[in-house]
């Protein structure tokens, strides 16, 4: 992705570094093991991997400046989604990709897939969090980099079409941007994930396993 979309549509905001250490602490974190790899693809300004904790922690965006966001230990490399040469095979336990396979065509994602697919060990799993189409359709095209379209419904279709098993599927699992009226808190964010139903919640989660 061109550095230009990093001045533009997703700037450094510090209120994105708060929610993530919150989501991380309250949700994440009990998904990760301390002794697990983690792969995170397309990191940005590696809010999420620099937040989790665990043995080993790689990042990974085609965006250079990714990596002068890194904590210390964060192994980076700066690639594709679709070219994961740089991992090695069997090797992750828990991979995550946050707001990512909009931005790439079905094509590319089918590659990354099948790339994962090896570089997964045998009990791993790859949680997505993604826009929902199904609720974002108004706002989901102001971004000018989005290509694809995904819901909660051909998301899963897609992952069991290249191998993966679907663990769960969360059609509402956050609100789509930080910029609202509401203030990044994370008491509010803790309340948030706590309720049953998820007023203006229009990213979904979906977490899969390699069969």
């Amino acid at each position: 992705m061109k550095n230009g979309y990093h001045q533009t549509r997703f700037e450094f905001d510090a209120r994105r570094e708060l929610l993530w250490a919150t989501l991380c602490k309250s949700y994440f974190q009990k998904q990760v093991r301390p002794d697990a790899c983690v792969l995170e693809l397309g990191a940005g300004y590696g809010h999420f991997i620099n937040n989790i904790r665990c043995r080993r922690r790689i990042a990974l965006d085609s965006w250079p400046g990714m990596l002068k966001y890194l904590a210390p230990g964060v192994e980076g490399i700066t690639s594709s989604a679709s070219d994961l040469g740089g991992v090695e095979e069997a090797s992750v336990d828990f991979a995550f990709a946050s707001n990512l396979f909009e931005h790439l065509t079905q094509a590319q994602l089918a590659v990354t897939l099948e790339q994962l697919r090896s570089k997964l060990r045998k009990a791993g799993t790859f949680t997505i969090l993604q826009p929902n189409y199904r609720f974002a359709y108004r706002e989901y095209f102001d971004d000018y980099t989005h290509v694809a379209v995904y819901t909660d419904r051909s998301l899963p279709d897609f992952l069991k079409s290249h191998g993966f098993r679907v663990l769960d599927c969360q059609p509402r699992f956050l609100p789509l941007t930080i910029k609202s009226r509401f203030p990044v808190s994370p008491f509010l964010i803790r309340t948030y994930l706590k309720l049953p139903f998820r007023p203006m919640g229009k990213q979904m989660l979906i977490t899969a396993s390699s069969e």
